[in-house]
């Protein structure tokens, strides 16, 4: 276990207190910090400005949380029922993206969807539209480049808990006279629960810290609580408030990773035939 508990302690314990023990002090007019004890950091990253940013976070989470959702179970659905070659070409493709660097994919997204861009015109080459249609810099463009992003964080654990469901349960399931419908919501969603689960933790805590994508595709209308923490170390130096907002950010997440472990219990998913 020393390796890993050497490398948790450098890595993520000791610079975790570092910005905790920021939070409490006070920003110089230079730039530096004077290691005072103060709440102030806190009351006011606790105020109605900075609160409404986090608040509208946690509604872009919630929704790209959803969305995935909706277009990774289809995916993992029919991944986990084809055939394995067909397995094998899908999985290619959805890890095919992180062989690239992700601001790179971001660039791409840029290309893609800008007034100039190649989606724009070949709408206009189709005549579908008339002029280039606005699909950066608002919150459009925010929600493809965290789709896009979260959608592999999704699809996998759902397809990992789809393919491990014995077929001839759901065989047996029709057999004894289940529509199709039933089926679904009684044998293979309990089945999917744990990567669904698994699945919505790894889109959620990301997204709702991720700075770059709104930056990118966002615009200045869509700032989110990463991007806020972003500009108080590298534009206003305020080091304190900046470790005061990560801290608060830190303490939700992981009262939601608390929750997470407290009540859900994979061992306990209802697997079982109950019509």
């Amino acid at each position: 276990m020393a390796p890993p508990v050497f490398w948790l302690l450098v890595f993520f314990i000791v610079p975790l207190l570092i910005v905790v023990s920021y939070s409490f002090s006070i920003a110089k007019t230079d730039g530096g910090i004077s290691l005072v004890f103060t709440l102030k950091n806190y009351g006011q990253a606790l105020e109605g400005m900075y609160l409404s940013v986090l608040f509208k976070s946690f509604g872009y989470a919630i929704v790209t949380t959803l969305l995935t959702f909706l277009l990774a179970y289809p995916m993992a659905y029919y991944m986990a029922f084809t055939t394995q070659r067909q397995k094998m070409i899908i999985m290619f493709l959805i890890i095919l993206p992180f062989w690239t660097n992700f601001l790179i994919r971001m660039f791409s997204i840029m290309i893609l969807l800008g007034e100039n861009g190649l989606i724009n015109k070949a709408f206009m080459f189709l005549g579908l539209t008339d002029s280039p249609l606005r699909m950066i810099n608002n919150t459009f463009g925010m929600y493809v480049g965290f789709i896009y992003w979260n959608l592999p964080f999704m699809v996998l654990p759902i397809f990992s808990s789809l393919d491990r469901i014995d077929v001839s349960l759901l065989e047996a399931s029709l057999d004894l006279g289940a529509s199709q419908r039933q089926t679904f919501m009684k044998v293979t969603l309990p089945y999917s629960i744990p990567g669904l689960v698994a699945g919505i933790v790894f889109v959620f805590i990301p997204t709702l810290g991720n700075f770059v994508i709104p930056e990118f595709l966002g615009g200045t209308q869509n700032t989110m609580i990463g991007n806020l923490i972003t500009a108080q170390y590298l534009q206003a130096q305020n080091w304190p408030f900046g470790s005061a907002i990560s801290t608060v950010l830190i303490v939700i997440v992981m009262i939601f990773i608390v929750l997470y472990i407290r009540f859900y219990d994979p061992t306990k998913s209802k697997n079982t035939l109950n019509f």
